[in-house]
């Protein structure tokens, strides 16, 4: 279970002005809709959702949207079983630094950064956060000691990674989720329901799901859905800075979400990057 930290009222704070601010988040309803079907057992891990998990999803939206548009380029960059070295082209290299390019023009990443000034853990110039950014996120480290530069944080939260073709590791983000899907990827086995609330709603923008990817399960995930990709940037960037720890977990309060979010750091880069809704009956 994750451990009952008090609220962080700073974070929760900044977080909800970049939530606020996050003008290309998409909305339920009208951008994209979800089908959550049946609830998911996560020890018998059998499948309650016949039918994928996102019912529709603008893509001329995604596609005419930069951050989106950038950040989709960059999916399909990575060979995701652990244990096999990544060879970084050229054009690779473009499309990281496009993507970056991108985020940094929006005020939710705007906003981060301006916070991280202030806090003296970032440079003021914007090209300085830049490589700041390209380190933490794109730089590539053996996710094994011993093996061959096989990952980077990018890849690990937001593409996932396949350990021995068996373990689920990373894959946080929805719109790669929903790609994967659309590809017969993913298959999506149902909700994991909230304490408090007896089951999610369609506009609910954090689930706990289930599912399998490349034929192994993930018993339980956490993913925020609709939100931009400079908004889990900009999330994950913040608490990775302001910590030295291997595992930091902060509780903040976001819209009407009592999130954890879960940060573990691999030397001077993002190993993972996570929410956990609090209140869920089972937590990863």
């Amino acid at each position: 279970m994750a451990d009952r930290k008090a609220l962080n009222h700073e974070l929760s704070k900044l977080f909800n002005e970049m939530w606020d601010m996050d003008v290309n988040r998409f909305a339920p309803g009208k951008d994209y809709a979800i089908e959550l079907q049946g609830k998911a057992d996560a020890v018998q891990q059998g499948d309650s959702a016949a039918r994928h998990l996102f019912h529709y999803v603008n893509e001329e939206r995604l596609k005419n949207t930069k951050t989106f548009a950038t950040f989709i380029s960059l999916l399909d960059n990575y060979e995701t079983s652990t244990g096999v070295e990544e060879v970084v082209t050229p054009e690779e290299i473009a499309e990281n630094n496009c993507f970056l390019d991108a985020i940094l023009m929006t005020g939710v990443m705007k906003l981060a950064h301006q916070y991280l000034v202030k806090k003296k853990l970032a440079k003021p110039k914007l090209v300085d956060f830049k490589y700041q950014l390209y380190d933490i996120w794109f730089q590539l480290y053996p996710r094994k000691e011993g093996d061959r530069p096989d990952s980077c944080g990018f890849e690990h939260v937001f593409v996932g990674e396949t350990r021995h073709g068996k373990q689920i590791l990373g894959l946080h983000n929805w719109v790669q989720f929903y790609l994967q899907e659309k590809h017969k990827q993913i298959d999506y086995k149902g909700y994991i329901a909230r304490k408090n609330k007896t089951r999610p709603d369609r506009d609910d923008q954090v689930l706990s799901i289930q599912f399998s990817w490349k034929g192994s399960v993930k018993p339980i995930g956490s993913n925020f859905i609709g939100v931009s990709p400079e908004f889990e940037f900009a999330l994950y960037t913040v608490i990775f800075l302001l910590s030295e720890e291997r595992v930091t977990r902060e509780t903040v309060k976001i819209e009407e979400y009592e999130l954890q979010i879960v940060v573990c750091r691999h030397g001077r880069h993002i190993g993972t990057a996570y929410p956990v809704l609090l209140n869920t009956n089972n937590e990863d």
